[in-house]
């Protein structure tokens, strides 16, 4: 269904590995977007990774539903304008099935069963082919024709029998010898076409056919419609000559004799364009049937749908750099950034509304914009900003912390009525309660990815409340870290466990010069080890750790 069809939506969504931030920040500005705009557009907040235990706790507080997960968003065949073509019954006639495809000008149709299931396909050429190839004279009977095709095909008027009974055996023939020599060729159960003269009517009912066709007529006289009644034998009159009836009569066959039964090429509505593209490519049919999850056919795509494709349209929050985006963010259209962070160096199709101020947190900048538009903030909606402030701000700890991240932080507590110090600590207790999870699903939980001067390196923050559980996760981690480089296909790793209590953060590193990059950034005296490091008073990925680590690049 296009988006012509129902209401645009617009997602908003943060990173990959999303932290509180990045998920109450989809959140909050999705409502502010809603609130402020005409109607027209609804604004989704979405996601693109798992929850970590603090964002969890945090949406469970406040009563808010975790947002629904996407894990791409490229272009699928559902965003494309698709042909919703009906789908037709495999009883119908193949001139039928010619008519209907000239009317809607389509060059194949879905043969579906009564419950919307895919049977088969009927095309130009299999049509063409029912003209072109010799069909034989009991091609009528093995297709199992409907007498009601054949009526219709030859707009004929039945006389005696049932319309939706068969011709299911014996062949065809045109009655054109002497009466002597009809009843040599007519055998009992065949479809017997012949001209409006009584006697030869009569001769050809002495055979017992299962079908009479007279041509050039619209009465018959009593006897023969008593003959052929005594007989079960279905009469058809038309007004067609014999020649006619003899070259239509071929096309009452119904189309599921002559479809194509499978395996058939098809796609689903959530297909993604990349997916399919090289099918395209290499089946040159003109058209696929698409379907959906329950396997019901909905409509035909063609190549030339892909030049009318609807990009998903995005508001990205909490980041800027693609690499720390949603898959496939690269074929959707970037309307809004909202963001905190240093500014990466890809760049969008088109101008965009783009708001980065260097603060502790987006829920901040949310915030101002809640109050710059006039919008009343709700106890929950202020309940996730200060979530977010003091999740990301380390509760007003952290160095990326400003005045305007304290003053917003403080305002909202009143707004939801919550003690923001008690607050953060159920949040802290919460993210570093890691439960069964594996190291490898705890280094993963936080993990962003950078690029500096094309060196690509891994960053994973940990946030713990003791030193104790540093050292119970961090064996576990450190195996883990290699594994890691080669799954993102990146050049090093660092991972901070950060003490949120005592503001510190051990490192493990990985990769080729990994210590000499910490070392470079922050003193050589930093190292523990050969590939770990103490940093006192380091508790931000952002506004400390990256920058160092930036210049540990630069110095290789």
């Amino acid at each position: 269904m296009g988006e012509s069809e129902q209401t645009r939506q617009v997602w908003v969504i943060g990173h990959k590995n999303p932290d509180t931030d990045a998920i109450c920040a989809a959140i909050t500005y999705a409502n502010l977007k809603n609130k402020t705009g005409n109607g027209s557009i609804k604004y989704v907040p979405k996601r693109c990774g798992d929850l970590n235990g603090e964002t969890s706790y945090v949406l469970e507080r406040f009563g808010v539903e975790v947002p629904e997960y996407v894990g791409n968003v490229g272009a699928q065949v559902k965003d494309s304008d698709f042909r919703h073509t009906a789908g037709v019954d495999g009883s119908m006639s193949l001139k039928s099935a010619w008519e209907l495809m000239k009317k809607i000008k389509v060059v194949a149709l879905p043969v579906l069963d009564d419950d919307g299931l895919l049977e088969g396909m009927i095309v130009h050429g299999d049509l063409a082919r029912t003209y072109m190839d010799v069909i034989d004279n009991r091609e009528l009977s093995r297709a199992r024709t409907p007498y009601s095709n054949i009526i219709d095909t030859i707009e004929g008027v039945l006389i005696t029998g049932d319309r939706n009974a068969c011709f299911d055996k014996g062949k065809v023939v045109v009655a054109a010898g002497n009466h002597s020599t009809m009843r040599e060729y007519i055998n009992e159960g065949d479809l017997v076409i012949l001209g409006n003269v009584e006697e030869r009517q009569m001769v050809a009912l002495s055979c017992k056919p299962s079908c009479m066709i007279v041509t050039a007529e619209s009465f018959l006289p009593p006897e023969v419609i008593e003959e052929a009644m005594a007989i079960d034998c279905v009469v058809i009159t038309t007004a067609f000559d014999s020649f006619t009836v003899a070259r239509l009569i071929n096309q009452s066959i119904p189309i599921e004799y002559f479809m194509t039964k499978g395996p058939l090429i098809t796609f689903f509505e959530d297909d993604y364009i990349d997916d399919i593209t090289e099918t395209l490519a290499k089946v040159r049919h003109r058209s696929f049937p698409v379907i959906n999850d329950q396997h019901q056919y909905v409509g035909m795509f063609s190549r030339r749908h892909l030049l009318e494709m609807h990009q998903k349209q995005i508001i990205l929050v909490d980041h800027n750099e693609f690499s720390q985006a949603v898959d496939g963010i690269e074929n959707a259209e970037v309307l809004e950034i909202i963001d905190h962070h240093r500014i990466g160096g890809h760049q969008t199709n088109l101008p965009v509304f783009f708001r980065n101020q260097p603060l502790g947190c987006s829920n901040t900048i949310i915030y101002h914009m809640y109050k710059e538009c006039g919008v009343e903030i709700e106890p929950h909606i202020a309940g996730l900003m200060l979530s977010a402030i003091l999740s990301d701000t380390l509760m007003f700890k952290s160095p990326t912390c400003t005045p305007v991240d304290i003053e917003a932080g403080k305002e909202l507590a009143k707004y939801c009525g919550v003690d923001y110090e008690k607050h953060a600590m159920a949040m802290f207790e919460a993210g570093s309660d890691f439960g069964d999870k594996t190291s490898k699903e705890i280094l993963f939980t936080d993990f962003k990815i950078f690029s500096q001067s094309e060196v690509n390196f891994g960053v994973s923050q940990v946030s713990v409340v003791s030193q104790n559980q540093i050292d119970t996760l961090s064996p576990g981690i450190s195996e883990c870290l290699e594994a890691a480089m080669n799954e993102k296909g990146i050049d090093m790793v660092f991972v901070m466990l950060t003490n949120v209590i005592e503001q510190k953060s051990d490192i493990l590193c990985a990769g080729k010069n990994a210590a000499q990059v910490l070392s470079g950034g922050f003193g050589e005296n930093v190292l523990t080890g050969d590939n770990t490091a103490t940093l006192e008073g380091v508790v931000s990925r952002k506004k400390q750790m990256v920058p160092s680590l930036s210049v540990g690049i630069q110095q290789l």
